[in-house]
């Protein structure tokens, strides 16, 4: 899983790696402080092949979008906002779902839509410092992916490397493909041999 991160843009140290396994694992939607842009590069290219789409408050119809992507189960990034968030959205942070014969609901404004399990919800916000409100931040996980010394050398090191020695920076991620494409396979050739 964490390599498949990597791939996708998730910087290698454990700081950014942590925080991964907490937007990917948290019960609450995760609010991530993203000043560099590299938990959204990350998430765009996580959720690529899940028609990931993106929108910012100040779109005119982000709230059909979000009652689309609801209903049929799409990951949503709502795109740097800054210390507050439209309160229509409650319903959705707070998951208010509600089970009628059997399937999930979730009343938006004065739309019910149908919950869909699948449905995945990020918001990242470019302020370096954003002073949230008590009452939202326990509403959201709030994670900050503001680059650590420890990443900066690792990511300046591989610029580096890939400016100085291109052809070993290419062969570095297709090992890092390969391991991961090797693991997932291993991973389903145990699971095969548990079945029989």
């Amino acid at each position: 899983q964490i390599r498949s991160w990597t791939i996708d843009g998730l910087p290698a140290d454990i700081f950014s790696i942590e925080n991964a396994i907490i937007v990917t694992n948290a019960r609450r939607w995760p609010l991530m402080i993203d000043p560099q842009g590299q938990a959204n590069k990350w998430v765009k290219n996580m959720e690529r092949d899940n028609k990931l789409t993106m929108i910012k408050l100040s779109d005119p119809n982000y709230l059909r979008v979000m009652e689309v992507a609801i209903e049929h189960g799409l990951p949503v990034l709502l795109e740097n906002i800054q210390e507050d968030i439209d309160a229509t959205l409650d319903p959705i942070l707070l998951k208010n779902t509600y089970r009628l014969g059997g399937i999930d609901y979730l009343k938006l404004g004065e739309n019910e839509l149908q919950w869909h399990p699948s449905f995945r919800f990020y918001i990242t916000t470019r302020m370096r410092n954003p002073h949230y409100l008590p009452e939202l931040a326990v509403k959201v996980t709030i994670l900050n992916f503001m680059i650590t010394a420890q990443g900066l050398q690792d990511q300046l090191l591989a610029i580096v490397v890939a400016k100085e020695r291109p052809q070993l920076e290419e062969k570095k991620n297709q090992l890092i493909v390969e391991g991961a494409n090797n693991k997932r396979h291993l991973k389903e050739i145990e699971d095969k041999i548990l079945q029989v």
